[in-house]
């Protein structure tokens, strides 16, 4: 007999139920600053070649399933050592996902030292598979010895490791990260999402370490919109990965678009370099303000603390004035948010809401405490 209408409580998995979607804030008339984007459009010359590029699409026909174009392009523009394979995804979020579910088998983990990028945990739930974090010391560093005792008593299929991490924006030890390759027994994945910004890389060894993995995108170097991610690393990984992904994920539009901005690269690394120097005299403005502390960002953000009023408090505050940032929640994220670097008129813009937002508010008795 039927046990009546289909539900999704009787038919979805319980790690699907038991997710919540991820959230985007609605940014309607606020300075957006909360997405860790490039605020810079492309110039008026480019965007009118721009579209001259995609005057020729057959919008009825099917890309090409492998971008051979852009793949070239992209060896050359990023440097790919030669005989490393690439796999693009839509978005890294897509990469993450495929990699997860290649190694999917039963009792499979993964691990990540945390705070990190949320989607490691997301991808890992709703495939089912074990996600293990390894928490950050009080400063984001690394700590070695538990990310060691770690691999060896869960022996990932996967290491996460975000290089600039987010959302603190830092630069782990390549030390101690060289350590960590030689001691996991499975794939170590350097996410180097914030790369235009850090300038260090693991891309030149790539071939140099069996289970090394560099996943990179082209979102926060200004092509957000987009969504293009790539992963690099020894062809007997990409091949099999390869297996799983979907056909034509990669749309024509973001095929010629990415291309056509590849060959303009000069501007994209310009950008990143006024992008640099705001996020410098963004963290000496944060450091002035009464009861913000900023931590060192080698990304296109910055982590601050605040010890009064309470951070949900800082961020209402701020998006009452038409700022919006992020508000940090989970362990070690205590007062804590995140900024993205903005035009110098939208960081200006932020610190003097902030600077209004901290002084509107009698400092909490024993505020500095929440400051690590």
């Amino acid at each position: 007999m039927a046990e009546g209408p289909p539900s999704p409580q009787r038919l979805l998995r319980p790690e699907v139920l038991a997710l919540a979607a991820y959230s985007v804030q609605d940014s309607s008339g606020c300075i957006k600053l909360d997405a860790m984007e490039n605020p810079y459009p492309w110039p008026g010359e480019l965007t009118e070649g721009w579209l001259d590029s995609l005057r020729g699409v057959q919008a009825n026909r099917y890309p090409d399933a492998e971008a051979k174009a852009l793949k070239a392009s992209l060896r050359a523009a990023l440097q790919v050592p030669e005989g490393a394979a690439l796999l693009l995804g839509n978005g890294s979020d897509e990469l993450i996902q495929l990699l997860t579910m290649a190694v999917a088998k039963p009792g499979c983990t993964v691990l990540a030292p945390e705070p990190t990028f949320v989607m490691y945990r997301q991808v890992a739930s709703f495939l089912g598979v074990r996600y293990r974090a390894v928490p950050l010391t009080a400063d984001f560093a690394l700590d070695g010895p538990a990310m060691l005792a770690a691999l060896r008593e869960y022996l990932p299929a996967v290491l996460w490791i975000a290089y600039p991490n987010n959302p603190s924006g830092n630069l782990f030890s390549r030390e101690l990260l060289l350590a960590l390759l030689d001691s996991a027994p499975g794939l170590v994945v350097m996410d180097e999402a914030y790369h235009p910004f850090a300038g260090e890389s693991f891309l030149p060894q790539v071939l140099d370490h069996p289970n090394l993995l560099v996943m990179r995108t082209l979102s926060k170097a200004g092509l957000a919109g987009l969504r293009l991610g790539l992963l690099v690393g020894h062809p007997r990984w990409l091949e099999q990965l390869e297996k799983l992904r979907l056909p034509y994920n990669i749309n024509v539009l973001t095929q010629l678009s990415a291309g056509f901005a590849l060959a303009h690269l000069e501007r994209m690394s310009a950008q990143a370099a006024v992008i640099r120097s705001e996020r410098e005299r963004l963290c000496a403005g944060l450091a002035r303000v009464p009861g913000v502390r900023p931590y060192p960002s080698a990304a296109n953000f910055v982590l601050f603390q605040v010890s009064s009023p309470v951070a949900a408090v800082v961020f209402e505050g701020l998006r009452e004035r038409g700022v919006l940032i992020k508000l940090m929640q989970g362990p070690g994220l205590t007062g804590c948010l995140r900024v993205t670097v903005g035009t110098p008129a939208e960081n200006a813009r932020f610190l003097a809401a902030l600077h209004e937002v901290c002084g509107a508010a009698p400092r909490l008795p024993g505020a500095d405490a929440w400051f690590r």
